[in-house]
């Protein structure tokens, strides 16, 4: 009888060991985790290719978490001159394999919120490339997109 309460708490002690190891295994990280910098980008409307990026005098980085992602684009001259330019974007995703969608709640260009988005995502070391269909028809939008980024951390 003396010994009842130690064996509670051992077993206490043990069941809590057990559901953090079970609460880890059920969290995954996302191989997109970090900050990543967009090095090029261009835009596909039938015949035409338009190179949307670089652009000279501006950056743009996307961050992701295990469900969330956020672009910010801005001029390098800090709003100082005719280039000033900000941009910024942010909602959930989900990958599965090379299969990235996302959900935009929140974007700078008020009529890309909630919208979703489907696109082809490889993963290569410290580079992506995205390249998809964004469509957004009370826009008039309908182009094919590809974009390189690199892991800046």
């Amino acid at each position: 009888m003396k010994y009842l309460p130690f064996i509670a708490i051992a077993m206490s002690l043990l069941s809590c060991s057990q559901q953090q190891e079970a609460s880890s295994a059920a969290t995954s990280t996302s191989p997109l985790t970090g900050t990543w910098k967009l090095l090029s980008a261009k835009s596909i409307q039938g015949k035409d290719t338009t190179i949307t990026a670089p652009v000279a005098g501006q950056e743009t980085i996307k961050i992701f978490n295990d469900s969330y992602f956020a672009f910010f684009t801005h001029d390098l001259n800090h709003g100082a001159d005719s280039t000033a330019t900000y941009g910024s974007g942010s909602g959930t995703y989900t990958l599965v394999k090379d299969v990235y969608s996302e959900h935009l709640e929140y974007c700078s260009y008020r009529g890309w919120e909630n919208k979703d988005f489907s696109f082809v995502m490889q993963v290569s070391k410290d580079t992506i490339t995205q390249s998809g269909i964004e469509k957004i028809d009370s826009l008039n939008i309908n182009h094919e997109i590809v974009e390189t980024y690199v892991r800046i951390r």
